[in-house]
């Protein structure tokens, strides 16, 4: 018998206890041996559920109990995770976490201490939810130099994204219905303003350059300025709006970006809709791949965590996961990566294309029909730097959108 404690009895930690309750047999069959919630480590009682005889207060019951192999990490935030973690993990502890933020700030050194101590600490359900990337990447794709991995990684925006693309909505009244639909927090800052997907990419960059990429350093950009228009536009070109978070190498340098984009219908990407996430892997060897799944929700995220603990207990003895180290990479820059551009510009097309023209060259203009005062137009391949300085010369614009090609 192999006992775990989980710290946090919230969404993802009750679906922990669910998963391992409902699907015991297979997963002890799994695991080759049987797995034993100790512990629950939560501030409140629980009254009624048969998870109070297992709750604990004070997390020093679960560091000074040797009894325990594996604990889980199910609370959120920075602190008080990161000084839990790092005292069970120097207690000779394995760790489990679907904690994105935890693990963009310090995986490095955490990962660090459990390969010093021949332990693990595995945060599977940290990017993807449900979708078993960081799995692929630590152990399927070992013999691949990874060049792209660009995602919807953020249920939340992508419903939201789905809905006004199809529906016609507007962002305050789509935002609404994904509050009352569970989707979206009361405060959906994290999601909206691309926070959520910034971190998930910060740590794939990392898995993927062996070095630790810091999320503060990745331009992001979210989706509250989309507007109904916006995908009207889209529509027009034969496009479809999605908030993309990528990194990608470019000769020795790594550029990270979270933004909404315009894909066209031949992007991989261009069909995954509602809240379901993927992510696109190219290798230099294995060449495309895709992963796509439920990104988010109560037992799918709990459902990786589980699988975690499952490799943990199949790996008592030995470090199996891949680390980066602490050496910070210097990302490219923004300014220097180029793609296409969509603007939108106020005034008749008639009246200011060849003042457009001038500056920015032969564009494609997209007019929508009914809609006066205002046109757009697509740019030719140019960098973020020269994009800014063309658009510093054309008083009107009204928004711009990349492209991802």
């Amino acid at each position: 018998m192999v006992n775990i404690a989980v710290m946090g009895y919230g969404t993802v930690g009750s679906g922990v206890v669910e998963v391992i309750n409902t699907n015991g047999d297979v997963i002890n069959q799994r695991a080759g041996n049987e797995i034993n919630i100790k512990y629950v480590l939560d501030l409140r009682d629980f009254p009624g559920d048969p998870i109070q005889e297992k709750i604990v207060h004070d997390v020093d019951v679960i560091i000074n109990d040797p009894e325990i192999r594996i604990v889980v990490e199910v609370m959120g935030g920075i602190e008080p995770a990161y000084t839990f973690v790092k005292r069970c993990l120097e207690a000779g502890k394995s760790v489990v976490t679907s904690n994105k933020a935890l693990v963009a700030k310090h995986g490095a050194e955490l990962l660090s201490i459990a390969r010093d101590r021949e332990l693990n600490f595995l945060f599977e359900a940290s990017v993807g939810g449900g979708i078993p990337i960081i799995r692929a990447l630590n152990s399927s794709l070992t013999a691949d130099r990874i060049e792209e991995i660009t995602g919807i990684l953020n249920g939340t925006t992508n419903y939201m994204l789905t809905k006004m693309f199809y529906e016609g909505a507007d962002y305050d009244e789509i935002l609404k219905e994904a509050q009352d639909n569970g989707y979206a927090e009361r405060n959906p800052e994290a999601d909206v303003e691309g926070y959520d997907a910034c971190r998930k990419i910060a740590i794939l960059s990392s898995l993927i350059s062996g070095r630790q990429v810091d999320y503060e350093d990745i331009y992001t950009e979210g989706i509250t300025r989309i507007t109904k228009k916006d995908m009207l536009y889209a529509k027009k070109l034969g496009m479809t709006i999605k908030l993309i978070a990528s990194s990608k190498r470019h000769g020795g340098h790594v550029h990270a970006i979270v933004a909404p984009m315009l894909l066209n219908k031949e992007h991989p990407l261009y069909s995954v809709d509602d809240v379901f996430n993927a992510v696109f892997v190219h290798g230099n060897m294995l060449g495309d791949a895709m992963f796509y799944g439920s990104g988010a929700g109560k037992l799918p995220t709990a459902s990786a965590v589980v699988a975690d603990v499952v490799d943990e207990v199949k790996h008592l003895q030995r470090n199996i996961m891949t680390m980066w180290k602490n050496e910070k990479l210097e990302l490219m820059p923004s300014e220097d990566i180029e793609r296409r551009f969509f603007v939108r510009i106020s005034g008749a097309k008639e009246a200011r294309y060849s003042e457009v023209a001038a500056v920015f060259g032969p564009v494609e203009p997209v007019t929508l029909e009914g809609l006066d005062g205002e046109f757009g137009f697509v740019t030719d391949v140019m960098t973020e730097r020269e994009y800014k300085e063309k658009a510093s010369k054309l008083d009107g614009i009204m928004h711009m959108i990349r492209i991802e090609d």
